[in-house]
């Protein structure tokens, strides 16, 4: 199994476990690969909820960027709202799955399908 493989089972066990949420492995396995490198570097593979620029990293460069959403007060909203889904207590919140949860959210699961 390759290291992806290994994050993604990591992942999909996440969020079954954590967000309660029944991964869609082949839509999971799109968002880890488009995060990229970041997934295999400790810091950058989690998302830090405390940290307004860590959140505002979220919003710009995933909800704007790549799902295409205009920036509004909806979208720190929504970001709240998943990382207390993934459980506020929670220290280690991956960014494939916060974005997993996020592409849901916004029922941009076609962003992915091209």
């Amino acid at each position: 199994m390759s290291a992806r493989e290994e994050l993604i089972t990591k992942y999909a066990a996440d969020l079954k476990d954590k967000c309660g949420v029944t991964p869609n492995m082949d839509l999971l396995t799109k968002v880890t690969i488009g995060c990229g490198p970041s997934i295999y570097n400790a810091d950058s593979s989690t998302v830090a909820g405390s940290q307004q620029s860590e959140l505002d990293t979220v919003k710009k460069n995933f909800l704007i960027k790549k799902l295409g959403l205009k920036g509004s007060p909806e979208l720190d909203t929504a970001i709240h709202a998943v990382l207390e889904q993934y459980g506020k207590s929670n220290k280690h919140k991956y960014r494939a799955v916060v974005y997993y949860l996020l592409t849901l959210h916004f029922k941009k699961e076609s962003v992915y399908n091209k």
